[in-house]
């Protein structure tokens, strides 16, 4: 894997999880991101969602191959957990029925970002050497 394309998959996963804690805050009342955190926050959420997954994955391909479509699932509570405890920035001040609700919304965004940026990028960058070519 080149350099570049290292770095174009880290700034869509980035984006992805940025987008997904936008959306859970603006869809529930009691999750909240403040502007001067964000980019801590997804930081936060980011790398641990990176390393926690394939550990997750592994052990569910090990121990209970049942529960390896909840990897994600599970990685989103864990990097949610971990990102309220590391900071202010992000809070989610309801009960379990918002934890739960902030784990999908951000799981599902995220999942969608992830794999609709890659097209969306190639779109702009097809379009824009378009625009640059004479004729």
């Amino acid at each position: 894997m080149t350099v570049i394309r290292l770095l174009v998959r880290t700034l869509i996963f980035l984006g992805s999880a940025a987008l997904g804690l936008v959306v859970a805050a603006q869809l529930l009342d009691d999750v909240e991101v403040t502007a001067s955190g964000f980019i801590t926050v997804v930081l936060i959420y980011a790398v641990i969602q990176s390393i926690i997954s394939p550990f997750l994955a592994r052990f569910a391909a090990k121990n209970a191959t049942a529960f390896l479509g909840g990897v994600g699932l599970v990685a989103t509570f864990v990097a949610l957990v971990a990102a309220t405890a590391l900071g202010d920035s992000l809070t989610i001040t309801g009960g379990v029925v918002t934890w739960i609700s902030a784990t999908v919304i951000v799981w599902l965004v995220t999942a969608l970002a992830t794999l609709l940026l890659p097209f969306a990028l190639l779109k702009a960058g097809v379009e824009s050497a378009r625009e640059r070519r004479p004729g």
